[in-house]
């Protein structure tokens, strides 16, 4: 553990976790995090094009040959491409490939399965240009990575079986049932428990919370790809990872799932500061690209 982590957990213990603590509303959470993103520094050449609904973010050049089609974190209420374009360009530098970031809908003005249905067809829509099913490599983090899960049962349902699928810190189980949640509910430096229960009000709509479009915990997995998953120690959706990890390993993925001590939630987004967002960002990378079929440069 480097001492800039150590730092990072308190300021965000002492600052975010305060401040989602006391949000009032779901606009001023939006601007919030916002505010939080313009901070995060910005890789060498950094691209964002938006392109049909979804943006196209690199840094650098990229193979043509595959791409990342990438669900943004942000408990389905916050965030969005922009806010995720610093930590996807750097992870679009590493594995030079391009990513694709859907600009999905957000909860509560648009619950659940709004967000689903927004990425399945943003697949569909990489699928129709010409990319093959197996160079597209599914990923996210936090809600997010729960959205890519959830999209991996969908895909493998319909015999579209993605190259792998890679996610931080997924929120994976609407019926928060995982005992991380109260274990780590203190150990956590960032996100607040007690909000849970309210954030999951503004999403679910009229889905039950086993639904397995917002909760592939409990979705079925016909042959799935392989699987990385990186998740913090300390983090209240620890369990959410190991029982997704269990659970993938029992429909037959190969799944590594990395434990990170004392790693925020979601910590690979202060890389260019974090020496472990880079490490955690380079193992991403080399697992996307090598089962996408590209290679990228050494380390």
């Amino acid at each position: 553990m480097s001492l800039r982590l150590e730092l990072l957990r308190l300021g965000l213990r002492w600052g975010a976790k305060r401040r989602m603590s006391r949000v009032a509303t779901p606009v001023q959470a939006r601007q919030q995090f916002r505010h939080l993103a313009r901070h995060l520094p910005e890789p060498p050449h950094l691209l964002r094009l938006h392109i049909g609904g979804m943006d196209r973010i690199t840094a650098g050049p990229v193979d043509e040959r595959a791409v990342i089609l990438w669900c943004h974190g942000g408990a389905y209420i916050v965030g969005g491409p922009g806010t995720h374009a610093t930590m996807l360009g750097r992870l679009s530098r590493l594995s030079r490939l391009a990513v694709l970031a859907p600009d999905y809908r957000k909860a509560p003005e648009h619950p659940a399965p709004a967000a689903f249905e927004d990425v399945r067809a943003a697949h569909g829509q990489l699928v129709a240009q010409g990319w093959p099913p197996s160079r597209i490599v599914l990923g996210g983090d936090s809600a997010g990575g729960g959205l890519a899960l959830a999209l991996l049962a969908d895909l493998c349902a319909r015999g579209l079986r993605p190259a792998c699928c890679i996610v931080f810190s997924p929120w994976a189980d609407m019926t928060l049932s995982g005992d991380s949640l109260h274990r780590n509910g203190a150990a956590d430096p960032l996100l607040p428990v007690h909000r849970i229960e309210e954030a999951r009000r503004h999403v679910l709509g009229d889905l039950r919370p086993d639904d397995p479009r917002i909760s592939p915990l409990h979705a079925v997995f016909d042959a799935p790809p392989p699987v990385l998953i990186q998740v913090g120690s300390d983090e209240i959706l620890l369990d959410d990872a190991r029982r997704m990890a269990e659970h993938l390993h029992k429909a037959g993925a190969m799944v590594t799932l990395e434990e990170w001590a004392r790693a925020p939630h979601v910590w690979q987004m202060f890389d260019g500061w974090l020496p472990e967002a880079r490490r955690a960002l380079w193992t991403a990378a080399r697992f996307a690209a090598d089962h996408a079929g590209v290679s990228i440069a050494s380390r």
